[in-house]
């Protein structure tokens, strides 16, 4: 049976390979926007431990640390030569799973948009600001508790 020059059949594999390349195209565009994994961090007793001086100024340095089969993704920062480190997650946006890209001296929210300042993180102002994780500097090295990574699984 013919419809406009086409046969059914062919107009019927036409249609059908059409949504198999669109599906296609949709898993490649998705699994693109995915957040990264990150080099892990060097691990030492409990801490996850960052060597101060190997950090660029104003760059933020992006980790994973796997935790029960989670991916944890954070960052580290020098500014002023102190060290802060944050969640590659903020409040609002972590449901999407794609956390914060550097550009120009600033993060940017993969899922939202919205660009802050490296000097302004530690502010924290609004839901989608990263998550502040506490560490300390000893002897040259900023140490992160693992704990304190491992409390906010639930957002990775």
């Amino acid at each position: 049976m013919k419809k406009d020059g086409r046969t059914e059949y062919g107009l019927q594999h036409f249609t059908g390979r059409a949504l198999i390349v669109s599906c296609l195209i949709i898993f490649a565009a998705s699994s693109c926007s995915r957040q990264p994994a990150y080099p892990p961090p060097l691990i030492s007793g409990r801490d996850a431990v960052f060597e101060a001086s190997q950090l660029k100024p104003e760059i933020p340095q992006f980790y994973t640390y796997q935790y029960h089969n989670k991916n944890i993704s954070f960052f580290v920062l020098k500014l002023n030569e102190k060290v802060v480190s944050f969640f590659d997650a903020c409040a609002s946006c972590y449901p999407h799973k794609l956390g914060y890209r550097c550009e120009d001296g600033s993060v940017v929210c993969r899922a939202c948009g919205l660009k802050f300042s490296v000097y302004k993180l530690e502010k924290g102002l609004g839901g989608c600001y990263p998550i502040r994780i506490e560490g300390r500097t000893e002897k040259g090295k900023y140490l992160i508790p693992l704990a304190s990574l491992e409390a906010e699984a639930a957002r990775f």
